[in-house]
């Protein structure tokens, strides 16, 4: 079973499709054509007998170079999800029932603990 194809992403209240560019064992990467937008979605065992699961999001942009008047660079960023779960003992719906708690409680008050995070508070 695969996610939808295309997945729409939206940044910055801009949305882009990204058609599924590659499948590989466990693990498939979605990307605009332009490949400043790629998401990566995988499932791989863990050594303690469970699975890692992931999706991951690469973004890169042109950015003005500070230290150069006139000049720019190319610089990157990505953001990732990681749901490390045992073979057995939690159900899907208990993994979500995990999930939803921390992501409520980055994105509760309009983000505000994440927000505080990405500027360095712990």
């Amino acid at each position: 079973m695969s996610l939808t194809d295309p997945l729409s992403v939206t940044v910055s209240g801009n949305t882009f499709t990204l058609p599924r560019v590659s499948v590989g064992d466990r693990k498939a990467v979605y990307q605009v054509g332009d490949e400043t937008i790629t998401v990566t979605v995988s499932h791989l065992p863990t050594k303690g007998k469970g699975w890692r699961r992931m999706v991951r999001i690469d973004t890169s942009k042109i950015a003005a170079d500070p230290f150069e008047t006139g000049a720019s660079d190319e610089v990157s960023m990505s953001a990732y999800v990681v749901v490390e779960t045992p073979s057995d003992g939690y159900t899907p719906a208990e993994a979500l029932a995990v999930w939803l708690g921390l992501s409520g409680l980055l994105t509760a008050s309009s983000n505000a603990s994440m927000i505080k995070v990405l500027g360095g508070e712990s």
